[in-house]
C-alpha cells in the first residue's frame, strides 16, 4: 500500500521558506577569483578599486613547497606565482568582467615576467577553481586574442588551482599602508605606462 503524507499549511509554507532561503544564501555567496599579474601589491590595488569587489589577498600559487616564505618564492626557486585572490559579489561585477579587465591591468605578451619584475613569480597566469571558471577565463582569453590592439602573442596561462598559500602580514594591502613607497615602486617599474602604451588606456585609473 503506497502511503502519502501532506505537510500542514503552516509546516508546508515553512519548509518552502526556508529552501527559498537557503536557494539565496547560496546565490549571495561570495565568489573568488585567483589571478597572478606581476607584483602583487598592483594587482591587490587594482582590483580593491572595482565595485563588487570586498577583498584581495596576496599570495603564492602554484609551487612545489608548502607554505613557502616571501623569500623563498622571490628566490625563484619554488615554483610559486605571486598571486591575488579576490572575493566579490556576482551580483554587482560578474567574473567574465574582472576576467575581461584583468587583461588590461597587465602586459599579457611578457614571457619572462612583468615590468621590471623578471623571473618565475612574476609571469602571469589566471587560475580556474572549477570547470565553469576556465570557461569563462578561456572565453575571455579568446576575445582578447581577437580583439587586441597589438600584434604580440599572449602568453599568460590558464592553468588549475592549486593550493593557495596567504602571504605575509606586511605584504596585504601595502599599497595603503605605505602609499608613498608603493607609488615610487609603481611609477619607477613603469607598470601604467608600459600598459598604456600597450593597450591604449590604463583601465584601473578609471576606479580610482
Amino acid at each position: 500500500m503506497t502511503m502519502h503524507f501532506r505537510l500542514k499549511p503552516a509546516l508546508a509554507l515553512t519548509a518552502f521558506l526556508g529552501a527559498s532561503a537557503f536557494v539565496n544564501l547560496a546565490q549571495a555567496a561570495p565568489q573568488t577569483m585567483i589571478v597572478a599579474g606581476g607584483c602583487f601589491w598592483c594587482v591587490e590595488s587594482d582590483f580593491e578599486a572595482v565595485e563588487g569587489v570586498s577583498d584581495a589577498v596576496s599570495g603564492y600559487i602554484g609551487g612545489h613547497t608548502k607554505n613557502p616564505t616571501y623569500q623563498q618564492v622571490a628566490g625563484k626557486g619554488t615554483g610559486h606565482y605571486e598571486a591575488v585572490e579576490i572575493t566579490f559579489d556576482d551580483e554587482v561585477v560578474s567574473l567574465e568582467t574582472l576576467a575581461n579587465y584583468f587583461w588590461k591591468t597587465i602586459d599579457p605578451t611578457d614571457p619572462h615576467g612583468q615590468f621590471c619584475d623578471k623571473g618565475s613569480p612574476y609571469k602571469t597566469a589566471m587560475f580556474y577553481q572549477n570547470e565553469e571558471q576556465k570557461a569563462v577565463f578561456e572565453a575571455s582569453l579568446a576575445n582578447v586574442e581577437e580583439t587586441k590592439p597589438f600584434e604580440a602573442d599572449i602568453v599568460t596561462k590558464i592553468l588549475p588551482a592549486t593550493e593557495f598559500y596567504v602571504a605575509e602580514e606586511y605584504h596585504q594591502s601595502y599599497y595603503k599602508k605605505n602609499p608613498t613607497r608603493y607609488g615610487f615602486y609603481r611609477l619607477s617599474c613603469r607598470r601604467d605606462s608600459t600598459i598604456e602604451n600597450l593597450w591604449g588606456e590604463v583601465a584601473s585609473k578609471t576606479h580610482h
